[in-house]
């Protein structure tokens, strides 16, 4: 679980030993079921989640005050809301665990003080998480301009993993459709 993060951060570059394991010691594993809340909507995002197994999905509340999911991601992506991370401010969003899901956490106390004794560190944690969102709008703008039927067509095509792991119910909110609209396009694909 553990040897998943340093394996991901060293996509970037070597890690020494002795940094790998001040590194581990900072991320504490848990463990959260499907549904569960890892950040309310309107509180200050106050960890940084590195995702070892499942999915964890992005989401607000519209106009309407229904949950919208903006954003799935999955194994070895990191997930924060950064705006409220970086600058202490009320998150617009939540996090929630679209299935079981196994985690490494690190406060934001813990993490500096990571950044203060291995400085590279940030440089790396930063530059995944740029890449992270620049993927996440990517995903999101390659469903922009098709209707609800190709949509899930190319959530299938694209996202094929969080398809067979999330629910229903959470897919059509992504793809902003209601759960009936999904029910009646699966029918129709088959």
């Amino acid at each position: 679980m553990q040897q998943q993060l340093i394996a991901r951060l060293q996509q970037l570059k070597p890690i020494p030993v002795d940094d790998q394991e001040l590194i581990l010691k900072a991320f504490e594993p848990m463990k959260f079921k499907e549904g569960d809340t890892l950040l309310q909507l309107g509180h200050v995002a106050r960890q940084l989640f590195f995702i070892t197994n499942g999915i964890l999905r992005i989401m607000a509340r519209n106009e309407k005050e229904n949950e919208v999911t903006y954003f799935f991601l999955k194994d070895n992506q990191f997930c924060t809301i950064l705006y409220s991370f970086n600058n202490n401010l009320i998150a617009d969003e939540s996090i929630q665990a679209a299935c079981d899901t196994e985690l490494l956490v690190v406060s934001k106390s813990n993490l500096l003080a990571l950044y203060e004794e291995l400085p590279y560190l940030k440089g790396m944690i930063d530059q995944i998480s740029q890449h992270t969102l620049m993927e996440k709008i990517k995903t999101r703008n390659t469903y922009l301009g098709y209707d609800s039927s190709e949509r899930y067509r190319l959530f299938l095509e694209r996202q094929p993993e969080v398809a067979r792991r999330v629910s229903l119910t959470d897919i059509a909110s992504y793809l902003g459709v209601t759960p009936q609209s999904l029910s009646r396009i699966r029918k129709n694909i088959r």
